[in-house]
């Protein structure tokens, strides 16, 4: 069962990225529109997300479930250690709801509604950015795990591990991931010159998470980070990192010739290779700490509570999943099987 748990894991984590990523991004380009675009955006990501936009955080919740109850030792060093970024988050989160909500439904039209704009927009920035620094924190070496608090400062502890150019990095990376999974899934929900506009835009969102991805493997690499270098190193993680890169070539054209299929399979394949490049390099050491490497595989909890876990999350997917497809199917929000799509 413990082969069940961890796909589970890794399958909410790679949804809530995909899913959860093109949603901040709508707000991402709504952000980096001109005022005309902006107003085409936010109705667009109205109609798109409005039916389901609170259900891609289900697998944040199932995520979080899951290291609490299986990964207990993951779970400790990532909410005493990450509890302000993951606090900015979800504060982040919580305003982008909030500014959702209000600047659609309110029912008297004022300067508010500017408020609720900007809030919308600069929330689906800055929380993907909060996500991917926690994240650069747990990879990049400088937590220091301890129980003899005295002899540290706050800044030191909680602070520095996320607060510097790496894990800024790694945040502006996946910030820009999903203004790319924006911009692209948008291509397929438009027409006309709306839709060369969202095209427009996943090409240079590709093109800026490029960049990114190469400024962040070379400042890695350069500083010796223990992640960085392993990646680079594991033949792996280089292969898929590569295909990736190849794929770009179809992903521009299909980009070029706006196509709402191929452009979608080739973005939730990039995601895919992405992902499983950075868990690959260092599985199951996913957090590295000052002097420290902490296997995700060690110190789980007992063999029957994984058993039953497992058992739950079977039953689980089993009635999630077909009720979600069915959602987004009965939205007309699935077009990668749809045979007149182009």
């Amino acid at each position: 069962m413990l082969y069940v748990v961890l796909f589970f894991t890794l399958f909410s984590l790679f949804l809530y990225v995909l899913l959860g990523g093109a949603d901040f991004g709508a707000g991402i380009v709504e952000l980096f529109s001109s005022s005309e675009n902006k107003k085409i955006t936010r109705d667009t990501a109205y109609r798109v997300m409005g039916p389901v936009w609170e259900v891609n955080h289900i697998w944040l919740i199932i995520l979080i479930v899951i290291m609490w109850i299986a990964f207990p030792v993951y779970f400790n060093v990532i909410v005493i250690y990450m509890h302000v970024p993951i606090t900015l988050v979800l504060l982040g989160i919580t305003m982008r709801g909030v500014a959702f909500i209000f600047r659609h439904y309110d029912a008297v039209v004022d300067k508010s509604q500017h408020l609720y704009n900007w809030m919308f927009r600069i929330s689906s920035f800055i929380t993907p950015v909060f996500i991917g620094m926690t994240f650069g924190a747990l990879i990049g070496g400088k937590i220091i795990r301890t129980q003899d608090y005295e002899n540290f400062g706050f800044y030191e502890l909680f602070m520095a591990p996320w607060l510097n150019t790496f894990s800024l990095l790694v945040g502006l990376f996946y910030a820009a991931l999903c203004a790319f999974l924006a911009a692209t899934l948008l291509i397929g929900e438009t027409e006309g010159n709306d839709r060369k506009m969202y095209s427009r835009k996943s090409a240079y969102a590709t093109i800026v998470l490029v960049v990114i991805g190469f400024i962040l493997l070379v400042y890695g690499y350069y500083n010796e980070m223990v992640f960085i270098t392993d990646f680079i190193h594991n033949p792996v993680s280089i292969i898929a990192v590569s295909f990736s890169g190849i794929l770009l070539i179809p992903l521009w054209k299909s980009i070029r010739n706006q196509s709402s299929v191929w452009s979608r399979w080739l973005a939730g394949l990039q995601v895919v290779l992405i992902l499983f490049a950075a868990i690959y390099a260092h599985f199951p050491h996913i957090i590295i700490m000052a002097g420290e490497e902490l296997s995700l595989l060690e110190n789980i909890a007992p063999p029957s509570v994984i058993t039953n876990l497992g058992i739950m999350l079977l039953i689980g997917g089993s009635v999630i999943l077909p009720g979600l497809f069915n959602l987004m199917r009965s939205f007309n929000m699935i077009k990668i099987f749809n045979k007149n799509a182009n």
